[in-house]
């Protein structure tokens, strides 16, 4: 519900502060004072696309605050929780625009782009009137109109569900094909490569061993001579022998030396083991040192076949044992492509066969509901004053989508015989406005979360006709909140809350404003509209017979 709305610098109103209320709320005044500006001011703040320039002239900047009520399940909350906007019971919407044209927009004090705006208008403000194309007149919205009057959120959240399950079903079959398709147009590549890869088995870290080993071999037989000749100079024959010997001279004149020889013994002791050690090593050195020539030809081989094929598919030769990896289960795909197809298909069929059955309930319940729609509006037109018109909801087929498969538009007849078509087409403006009205009489059902306004929507009736739209109005606005933009006495009578729109030049500069009506203001306004620039007492007494 919109609470407050404070404007500064825009157009011709230099400050203003109004505080709305519940229920119907009318706005009044002569033509030209300045209405249209109010509804101009909360289109900026709610992030519409109006007039170019809304700077008042020798401002620096304009700037509109509005400030709403929201209950703790209102729909906008959603809105600012999707944004990252901290949330209450209160939110304050504020944008300014500049004399140079820039504009920046703030929720709840908190930066926002004027598509977060315009998405949480949605939730919060309904515009009706003569040129309405954000409203009823949109023939996009119609469907989403029935639906709500129809009340079949089940139906419409299993036909989403559906189309999920469709779309990724046929999306998945798309892909399987696609991907089909390009395996087999190098099927004969596939076949031959992973043969190849097959044959040959690289291992990853293969190709850095072979040529560790080739290296090997290829020097072995220099190094094996050298490490001999160590091995030979290590053994019995060569440093071992004599050490040996001399170990046993000492341990034979040990005992009449009388301990002298005990610390040469155990160092010529633990010389004689780190020679063994040594000597070990040298000799495992000699046996990896042994090749057999054929074991380096096959070594080379099997090295070069390894290179040959990565330099064949561009890779380095570790990368081969993932390519062939990849490509044998390309094949693989190939191979049971058509398998796997036909069961995509299966799938697919299935998932289109449940969408058409969801689909089709959802039409139906919408035929239904718009006879419903079309019986409770042609009973709203007749005290309308238009009990021989005729409005019919149409569901036609259309394209399957998340929404199903129709597409909703509302048309109108004026009179008997004469030929249906768009409300906008047929209907003139008196007409139009008292169709509209009827809608949305009949399309409000128990929503009171959105402010709804209408702008001069009784224009072109007069009399009991415009009592019985001023008595609509009233009816919308209970438990809710209703702006009504009108010239219409009987209209502005019937609301709980009335302002006047003046405007007054002052200092050469014409200014708007608008004043809170008390009870002998109000029929002095009421009885303006009634007689027009001189209010007599015969006016003043039909004000206050309207008013009650």
């Amino acid at each position: 519900m919109l609470r407050g709305l404070e404007i500064r610098d825009m157009l011709i109103i230099d400050r203003l502060e109004l505080d709305f209320r519940p229920g119907l709320n009318a706005l009044t005044g002569e033509t030209g004072a300045g209405k249209s500006i109010l509804l101009d001011a909360l289109g900026f703040v709610l992030g519409w696309r109006g007039r170019a320039e809304l700077v008042r002239q020798g401002a620096e900047q304009g700037e509109v605050t509005a400030w709403f009520e929201l209950d703790a399940d209102h729909p906008a909350l959603a809105v600012l929780a999707e944004a990252g906007i901290p949330a209450g019971d209160e939110l304050i919407l504020r944008r300014v625009n500049t004399a140079e044209g820039r504009k920046t927009a703030w929720i709840n004090d908190r930066r926002a782009s004027g598509e977060v705006l315009r998405t949480l208008s949605d939730h919060l403000v309904e515009l009706h009137g003569q040129h309405d194309d954000r409203g009823l007149l949109n023939p996009r919205g119609h469907r989403a109109l029935l639906d709500a009057f129809a009340g079949h959120d089940d139906l419409r959240s299993a036909v989403r569900a559906a189309w999920r399950e469709r779309s990724e079903a046929e999306k998945a079959l798309d892909g399987a094909r696609a991907a089909l398709e390009e395996v087999q147009a190098e099927e004969e590549f596939l076949r031959h490569a992973v043969a190849e890869l097959d044959k040959l088995a690289p291992e990853e870290g293969e190709e850095d061993a072979l040529d560790t080993r080739r290296r090997l071999m290829q020097g072995a037989e220099k190094l094996r001579g050298d490490v001999a000749r160590a091995h030979a100079a290590l053994g019995p024959e060569g440093a071992e022998g004599p050490m040996g010997d001399a170990l046993r001279w000492l341990e034979g004149a040990a005992d009449g030396v009388e301990g002298r020889l005990d610390a040469a013994l155990e160092a010529l002791g633990r010389a004689l083991a780190e020679l063994g050690e040594a000597a070990d090593g040298v000799e495992r050195c000699l046996e990896a040192l042994e090749f057999d020539p054929l074991e380096l030809e096959a070594t080379e081989e099997r090295l070069f076949a390894i290179r040959g094929l990565a330099r064949k598919h561009g890779l380095a030769p570790d990368e081969l044992p993932d390519l062939a990896q990849t490509l044998s289960r390309k094949l693989a795909a190939l191979d049971s492509g058509a398998r796997d197809i036909a069961e995509l298909e299966k799938a697919a069929a299935t998932a289109r066969a449940a969408f058409d059955t969801a689909a089709g309930a959802l039409s139906a319940s919408r035929r239904e509901a718009a006879g419903r729609l079309d019986r409770a509006v042609e009973a709203e037109l007749a005290p309308l004053k238009m009990e021989r018109a005729r409005f019919e909801t149409q569901v036609a087929t259309a394209e399957p989508g998340p929404e199903g498969v129709d597409e909703v538009s509302f048309s109108v007849a004026t009179n008997p015989g004469a030929p249906a078509g768009p409300l906008a087409k047929i209907a003139s403006g008196g007409e139009l406005s008292r169709f509209l009205l009827a809608l949305k009489v009949c399309l409000a059902g128990e929503a009171r979360d959105v402010t709804m306004i209408f702008d001069e929507i009784d224009r072109g009736v007069g009399g009991a006709t415009a009592d019985a739209v001023g008595r609509r109005l009233r009816a919308l606005a209970e438990g809710g909140q209703v702006l009504v933009v009108t010239h219409s006495p009987q209209v502005a009578a019937l609301a709980a809350h009335h302002w006047r729109v003046e405007k007054k030049v002052a200092a050469d500069q014409t200014l708007s404003t608008v004043v809170s009506l008390d009870s002998d203001a109000r029929v002095d306004e009421i009885a303006r509209m009634i007689s027009g620039d001189e209010v007599t007492k015969e006016a003043r007494a039909a004000a206050r017979s309207l008013i009650g």
